[in-house]
């Protein structure tokens, strides 16, 4: 038996509580919330390059900057989750959070300082790293992939900030901030209250820098942060550029990229949890194969301009279906080969590769638009990246033993 299945919370024929379930719901809430303030700054990226005169790169930086520093945000916060527990750090992270979204106010006639307030910003992409490792010991093994997948659905925070950031915005300039930031401090308060570690967890006693050197060690880590760079990078690049692709090719106005952008991401929400109920079922690393296989076909038929409807739509969404399941699948991986006391560290060092997966294409595509007036190299190099993604997977990842 392996280590994580040795060192596992709870035997595979327990039933989850009332409390696993109550912890589930209030990470995925959280998780949302805080994507969606990850997330405020692409939906209006648009009004922004028309008020403060970007080029297609600077507006893409503008996007790209809270991918980054929340996903590498995610490394210390998953290992301090490892010590010191959700019940801290889900409530804090959130509370914290609200400062960022409250300068978007003041900052939104200055691009350094709208920069500058994204790099805050990007501290609400941490809270990948706090559900996790939470999740994770509140379920037994055969009960994890679906609940991971579930609280991936919190992903469906860049789906509510694409369809309602411009709709509120249209009330007031202000008023999507104030909404946020309100929703955050609620939450916060509720938070403290009703999100609970389970009883007897693993404390670790090393410092910070030995728990991550310890996940970094772990050939696993690697293995599963260049799958998940694919699978949730794609989600998270088309989360923050879709609204700029599909209002730059083809000429859509802001409210409907907007939409469109969050009906693919709805897609990714839906399919997230369907991969992680698979990988309860069947080697998650074959599903992670067959999906990403799925994504790399649509990402060369859209690489080919087709027309919005039918053709762009059906490939986009089939790609989306295809990310989704994958963004599912790897973590469910995750849970199998990661021993419970190092979940955090390895899931900070898996999620921030995922969402440094996301920084990239944003500013590629800007480039290579703004060089070429083309997006099809990018998309190109999407189906490579996620054909290379599928092969290891099946050829390399399938040799992992289950959880027994």
């Amino acid at each position: 038996m392996d280590t994580a299945a040795k060192q596992s919370p709870a035997p595979a024929a327990e039933k989850p509580s009332g409390a696993a379930y109550r912890n589930l719901v209030m990470a995925t809430i959280g998780f949302a919330l805080t994507f969606w303030a990850w997330n405020l700054i692409a939906p209006m990226s648009a009004d922004y390059k028309d008020r403060l005169g970007l080029s297609s790169f600077q507006q893409s930086l503008l996007v790209a900057v809270p991918v980054l520093v929340g996903s590498l945000g995610r490394i210390p916060v998953g290992a301090l989750t490892d010590k010191y527990g959700a019940r801290l750090m889900f409530p804090l992270i959130s509370a914290l959070t609200v400062v960022p979204v409250l300068l978007l106010i003041p900052a939104k006639d200055s691009y350094g300082a709208m920069l500058a307030v994204g790099f805050l910003l990007g501290l609400g992409g941490t809270t990948f790293a706090i559900g996790i490792p939470l999740v994770n010991s509140w379920f037994p093994p055969a009960d994890r992939g679906l609940a991971l997948g579930v609280f991936g659905m919190g992903m469906g925070g860049v789906a509510l900030s694409g369809y309602f950031t411009p709709r509120i915005a249209k009330h007031g300039d202000n008023l999507p901030f104030l909404v946020v930031a309100g929703a955050l401090v609620v939450y916060a308060a509720l938070a403290a209250v009703l999100v609970n570690d389970r009883p007897g967890r693993q404390v670790p006693t090393d410092t910070l820098a030995h728990r991550l050197g310890a996940a970094g060690r772990l050939r696993v880590t690697w293995e599963l942060s260049a799958l998940y760079a694919i699978g949730f990078g794609g989600i998270v690049a088309f989360g923050v550029y879709l609204p700029t692709y599909l209002k730059t090719w083809y000429e859509l106005s802001p409210t409907d990229a907007g939409t469109k952008a969050a009906g693919f991401a709805l897609v990714t929400v839906i399919f997230r949890p369907i991969g992680g109920w698979l990988s309860d079922r069947m080697h998650p690393a074959v599903v992670t194969s067959f999906a990403l296989g799925l994504a790399a076909l649509m990402a060369i038929v859209q690489a080919f301009d087709p027309e919005l409807a039918p053709g762009g739509t059906i490939a986009l969404l089939c790609m989306a279906a295809g990310l989704g399941t994958a963004s599912g699948s790897v973590f469910a991986l995750v849970s199998q080969v990661t021993p419970q006391a190092k979940v955090g560290s390895v899931t900070g060092i898996v999620g921030a590769m995922g969402g440094l997966g996301g920084f990239v294409p944003p500013l590629v595509m800007g480039a290579i638009y703004s060089a070429k007036d083309s997006y099809s190299i990018g998309f190109m190099l999407l189906s490579d990246l996620a054909l290379a993604g599928c092969v290891y997977a099946y050829g390399r990842m399938r040799n992992i033993q289950r959880d027994s």
